[in-house]
């Protein structure tokens, strides 16, 4: 796992970082669209930041980006693919239930979500989504950010003799 490892308060300032910039973003009720955001208003976080293309009839997900650091996360590429072409049915089902939220309340949502279908069950990621919407009421987009958190079991490559 190749991500870096970070403490969950560290995550928790990240997330409040990121939700400040969206709301600064945000015109009265109407959410901000994908063409509101600029990466450079962010960029330490960009690593592990990714954009979520929502899918109507039936609705669904598929991962538009994900940020470098993802690779560790995930073990491969992410970015282009569905939600269920990266996760396991159970946690495919999780993530269509969580994202399926944020699309109807129009509202951020914040979770944890261990690795344990990773082989990783000592982490987890502390994640962010932020609804998106072109037209600023229909969400259309989701901005992510996930932090993983937990104890990581570092190989130095020394072997004992």
């Amino acid at each position: 796992m190749a991500a870096q490892i970070g403490a969950p308060a560290a995550a928790a300032r990240a997330h409040e970082e990121l939700i400040r910039y969206w709301a600064q973003l945000r015109r009265g009720q109407s959410l901000p669209g994908r063409h509101d955001i600029h990466p450079a208003g962010f960029k330490r976080l960009l690593p592990t930041v990714s954009l979520i293309d929502v899918l109507h009839d039936p609705l669904d997900y598929r991962i538009r980006l994900a940020g470098t650091d993802l690779y560790g996360v995930y073990g491969r590429e992410i970015t282009g693919r569905m939600i269920s072409e990266v996760y396991a049915s159970g946690a495919a089902d999780y993530w269509r239930t969580e994202l399926g939220e944020v699309v109807r309340q129009r509202r951020p949502a914040v979770g944890v979500h261990n690795l344990a279908w990773r082989g990783a069950s000592h982490l987890s990621i502390l994640w962010l989504r932020l609804p998106l919407a072109s037209n600023g009421a229909d969400v259309d987009m989701i901005l992510g950010y996930d932090a993983v958190v937990g104890m990581a079991q570092l190989s130095s490559g020394i072997r004992a003799a």
